[in-house]
C-alpha cells in the first residue's frame, strides 16, 4: 500500500514543503493539497518547490477541478512540472466543493467533470483535444503522463469514476461504505469493458496517532478530527437533496448523521476549530477517520487493504502534524508492507 500525505496550502509556504519533505524522508510516495484559491495559496506553484525539495515523490490536488483553471491552462501546468521534474504529478479532480462556492458559483456539473477527464488526460499528454469547440494541442509536450484521479461519493459520479478515471479518490475511511464504493467504481469499469483492476484506490482521511486508548485521549483526537464530518457532509447534503432522505441508491449509513446540519462557513473549512460540525457524531469521526494508538491504526489500514485500496492519503490538519508523519514512518508504514 501506498501513503501520502494531504495539507492545506496556508502560508508559510515553506511549512508545507518542509512537511511534504518530511513525509517522503518517512516512507510517503505521495504529497497531496487542497485547491481553493480564494482560501488557500496556489498550490501549482508551491507543487515546484515541493518536487525541486523531493526525489520520489508525487505531487497532486486533492482535488482540483473544470471550472477554476481553463482545461489547457490545468493541462500545461501538470505538464510544465512533469517536464521540470520527471512524470511525477497526478491530477485529483471532482466537481468543485469549496473552490466554486466561495467564489460564488455552482460545483460543476457530471457531464462537464467527465469532459474534463478526457481533455485534461490527452492535453497533458501530448494528445490533440477539443476545448470549448476548438482543436487544441500543446506542441512541446514530449512523453507526458498525468494519471487523472478522481473523487466521488454519489452513485453516478461513482459510475463516472469507474468509466473514465485512472483512479478513485474516496475521502473517508469508513470499511463498509468503501466496501460499497469500490465495488460501485469497478462493477462500472467493467460495464463501460475498461480493466477494473487497473483502476488506482485511493483512500483519504485524517488520521491521528495517540500515545494510548484512554478517553481523554480519544476524546482530543476526536475534537482535532471532527472537522472532516463537517467537509464530508457538504457532499451528502447534495447527495440528500438529490436522492432524497432514504433513498436505495446512497446506503443511510452515509447520510443519516447530517439530519441535525445546519449550515457551512467555508472561511472555516478543513480547520480542527470548524465551529460547524458540532452535529457531527463521535460515532462518524472513528468510522470515517484513523483515530488512537499505532495498533488501531495498523488494523483498520490492513482491513482497508484487504478491501482493495491501493493508497492511504492522511489528512493531517491538526495539532500534531509531525508526530504523525513520524509515527506512520517508524511503525505503521513498515508494518502494513511488510
Amino acid at each position: 500500500m501506498d501513503f501520502g500525505l494531504v495539507l492545506q496550502t496556508d502560508p508559510p509556504a515553506s511549512q508545507v514543503v518542509g512537511l511534504m519533505r518530511r513525509a517522503e524522508r518517512n516512507g510517503f510516495r505521495y504529497g497531496w493539497t487542497f485547491d481553493s484559491a480564494v482560501l488557500w495559496q496556489e498550490p501549482f506553484v508551491i507543487y515546484s518547490q515541493i518536487l525541486a525539495n523531493t526525489t520520489k515523490l508525487h505531487v497532486g490536488p486533492m482535488v482540483t477541478n473544470p471550472g477554476t483553471r481553463t482545461w489547457e491552462v490545468t493541462a500545461s501546468t501538470f505538464a510544465t512540472l512533469n517536464d521540470m521534474y520527471g512524470n511525477r504529478t497526478v491530477c485529483g479532480i471532482g466537481r468543485g466543493d469549496s473552490a466554486m462556492r466561495v467564489a460564488g458559483r455552482r460545483p460543476n456539473t457530471l457531464a462537464r467533470l467527465g469532459e474534463a477527464i478526457d481533455v485534461i488526460r490527452d492535453l497533458a499528454e501530448g494528445r490533440e483535444a477539443e476545448v470549448d469547440g476548438s482543436p487544441v494541442h500543446i506542441p512541446w509536450i514530449k512523453n507526458g503522463k498525468l494519471p487523472v484521479w478522481m473523487a466521488a461519493y454519489g452513485p453516478r459520479a461513482l459510475a463516472l469514476a469507474g468509466q473514465k478515471a485512472d483512479g478513485f479518490i474516496l475521502q473517508l475511511a469508513d470499511p463498509f461504505l468503501t466496501e460499497w464504493m469500490v465495488k460501485a467504481v469497478r462493477q462500472a469499469a467493467v460495464d463501460a469493458g475498461r480493466d477494473p483492476d487497473a483502476l488506482t484506490i485511493c483512500v483519504a482521511a485524517p488520521a491521528y496517532v495517540t500515545a494510548d486508548d484512554s478517553p481523554q485521549a480519544l476524546a482530543h483526537a476526536r475534537d482535532q478530527c471532527r472537522w472532516f464530518g463537517g467537509m464530508v457532509g457538504n457532499h451528502v447534503a447534495d447527495l440528500v437533496s438529490k436522492y432524497g432522505e432514504h433513498s436505495s441508491m446512497v446506503p443511510e449509513e452515509l447520510t443519516a448523521y447530517i439530519k441535525d446540519r445546519q449550515g457551512y462557513d467555508y472561511s472555516h473549512h478543513g480547520r480542527a476549530d470548524n465551529p460547524d460540525t458540532a452535529f457531527v457524531p463521535d460515532e462518524i469521526v472513528d468510522r470515517f477517520c484513523l483515530l488512537g494508538p499505532v495498533d488501531a491504526h495498523i488494523e483498520k489500514l490492513r482491513h482497508l487493504k484487504s478491501l482493495g485500496v491501493d493508497q492511504f492519503a492522511v489528512y493531517d490538519m491538526h495539532d500534531n502534524r509531525e508526530g504523525t508523519i513520524d509515527a506512520y514512518g517508524s511503525e505503521i508504514i513498515p508494518a502494513i508492507n511488510a
